[in-house]
């Protein structure tokens, strides 16, 4: 009986546990889905080699046309960040090579925290809490078409290079 109250307890511990944001993550409700994210990890590593991203388009913004990430239904959010961290993972990271082994290094850290989320929202999403309405599909079709309408490379360096638009709209919704 002894055995069963210790299990119990442990158990109930590591389910708790499980939901707490480790040291520098944030937990993010992205509709029904809660998700700890370490932004500050992800930020320090872009914020390391922002400055040697050179933007080849300064006319085109592949998240920001015109507000694609602004006035997300809270119901979308999760579907939206789904298909972005699916974006940012199977296109842009594949794409984002340099001459500066520093700074692939940098992009390989940020995309393994992006891979990371990814998996996480994919859960949610296979238990049907993520829920893609209207809006933000059409929303993400508008990121893609601008991701598409440049050459592989360009689109995957300014989409790396907008990444600070996802972070700062992921804690402004947080």
């Amino acid at each position: 009986m002894k055995g069963s109250h210790l299990f119990l307890c442990l158990f109930s511990m590591s389910c708790w546990l499980n939901l707490m944001p480790t040291a520098g993550n944030k937990l993010f409700h992205f509709g029904p889905c809660r998700i700890s994210v370490s932004v500050t990890e992800i930020r320090s590593g872009f914020t390391a080699i922002k400055a040697n991203i050179v933007n080849p388009i300064r006319t085109l913004s592949i998240l920001s046309y015109p507000h694609s990430l602004h006035k997300v239904k809270s119901s979308d959010r999760c579907c939206i960040t789904h298909h972005l961290f699916n974006f940012y993972v199977d296109k842009v990271f594949k794409h984002c090579k340099t001459e500066d082994s520093y700074v692939n290094r940098k992009i390989s850290s940020i995309a393994n925290s992006f891979l990371s989320v990814k998996r996480k929202l994919e859960q949610c999403h296979e238990e049907n809490k993520c829920l893609c309405g209207q809006e933000s599909t059409e929303k993400f079709k508008q990121i893609l078409a601008n991701y598409e309408g440049l050459n592989v490379t360009s689109a995957a360096i300014k989409s790396l290079g907008e990444l600070d638009i996802l972070l700062d709209w992921m804690e402004k919704s947080h």
